[in-house]
């Protein structure tokens, strides 16, 4: 039964009929992706070149690669950690402890000629795993529901997903799938697409390094800063359900790598110049995101911290303080800044005579113009008048006198 603080929160994407619309259109965006990538024309706005049939797709082999990689990470997950996080305060002020564990196995293959039906198994994964949180979520006491995930109707709340911190015993699915299979699975697709470039035209091309090291350096940054995680609206407020379980599992591998993927089928010249032009764009970006988050997560961990003391604040009724100057004076998320220019720099190196390569940072785009959106809503309700005064002095949202 939904509960009552849970019956009162209103529905997002669209209610139900948005929901299920979602997880029939996800999925399909993935595979269309796959398949127009590797055609000829790459027409991101076209057909696909052919529909697979379910010979293509299905493969018990792949299935069993698949479950072997998921288990492996579980396995790195559960070794002993660096170190142990507390996670945000619950509804019965209790603290979740998590493990901080950066190892991450490999293991390299034949990937480009696997990924759709890696990417079938993944998504047949993922609709039975989220049945399950969905189901264990009936008995979840209502303490341990999120708060917009548990409405009353199944398809809704099977997509946005009911409990908010799903665990059995200390093993704690969202964040295991937040950060570990899907983002080093990204990367392993990268660096399979590099050899085999290198195996079909003696060497990887300056456009797929740049591609590699640009989100490399991004994953190896969101490993390396993993307890971050733990403040993100993902782990404090939104449901483990079918949205956030195929966007870890199975959306951010096989899309997070269409530049790879376009650049091995379609290779594009690139000049040191232009290349170094590049760079720069993506080292702006990067020291604006994290120099953002870290700003962000030192002043939560000790306002009183030397780097963060003499910024300046507005106090809230919740006992709690908001940055209005640094990084956080400029823009309101400009993490999101610095994310969106990085995805344009990853984006680059593909060249301008195709939309494809540009998917990602048309994706990002309007995904965090809607997380943003979300932001807002839930600072609104949080911090009251405090934040209509933080709206007052930082009025651009994300891009500085523009949005």
């Amino acid at each position: 039964m939904a509960s009552p603080q849970g019956s009162r929160a209103p529905l997002e994407f669209g209610g139900p009929l948005g929901a299920a619309a979602l997880m029939l259109l996800l999925p399909a965006t993935m595979f269309h992706l796959l398949l127009v990538v590797r055609s000829g024309p790459a027409r991101l706005l076209g057909p696909p070149p052919y529909l697979p049939g379910l010979q293509v797709l299905w493969s018990p082999r792949m299935l069993l690669l698949w479950l072997t990689w998921l288990g492996l990470q579980a396995a790195l997950y559960l070794l002993p950690a660096r170190k142990v996080a507390e996670g945000q305060e619950l509804k019965d002020k209790s603290r979740l402890l998590y493990p901080i564990n950066v190892l991450a196995g490999l293991p390299l293959g034949a990937l480009p000629e696997m990924l759709l039906p890696l990417a079938f198994a993944a998504t047949f994964t993922t609709f039975i795993f989220s049945l399950f949180l969905y189901l264990k979520a009936l008995v979840a006491p209502a303490s341990a529901l999120a708060p917009g995930g548990n409405s009353g109707n199944p398809i809704y709340d099977f997509f946005l997903g009911r409990e908010l911190n799903p665990r059995v015993w200390s093993f704690d699915f969202k964040y295991f799938c937040e950060l570990r299979p899907g983002l080093i699975g990204w990367v392993l697709i990268n660096l399979a697409m590099l050899m085999q470039e290198a195996e079909l035209r003696g060497s990887p091309s300056l456009a797929m390094w740049l591609v590699n090291g640009f989100q490399l350096l991004y994953v190896g940054d969101a490993l390396w800063h993993e307890e971050a995680v733990l403040t993100t609206m993902d782990i404090t407020h939104d449901g483990f359900g079918f949205m956030l379980a195929f966007g870890d599992l199975a959306w951010v591998p096989f899309t997070y790598s269409l530049q790879a993927q376009f650049l091995l089928h379609h290779p594009q010249p690139l000049g040191l110049p232009v290349a170094s032009v590049i760079c720069l764009i993506n080292a702006v970006g990067y020291y604006i995101f994290r120099g953002a988050n870290s700003q962000k997560n030192t002043f939560r961990k000790n306002p009183s911290d030397p780097r963060v003391a003499d910024l300046e604040t507005i106090p809230t009724a919740t006992g709690r303080q908001l940055l209005v100057s640094g990084w956080w004076g400029m823009v309101r998320h400009p993490n999101y800044l610095g994310d969106l220019i990085m995805a344009l720099a990853w984006s680059l190196p593909c060249g301008v005579s195709h939309l494809l390569p540009y998917f990602y940072l048309l994706y990002f785009t309007a995904l965090l113009v809607h997380r943003e959106a979300r932001d807002e809503q839930q600072c609104l309700q949080k911090y009251g008048l405090a934040w209509h005064e933080y709206c007052r002095r930082v009025p651009y949202r994300i891009l500085p006198y523009i949005y």
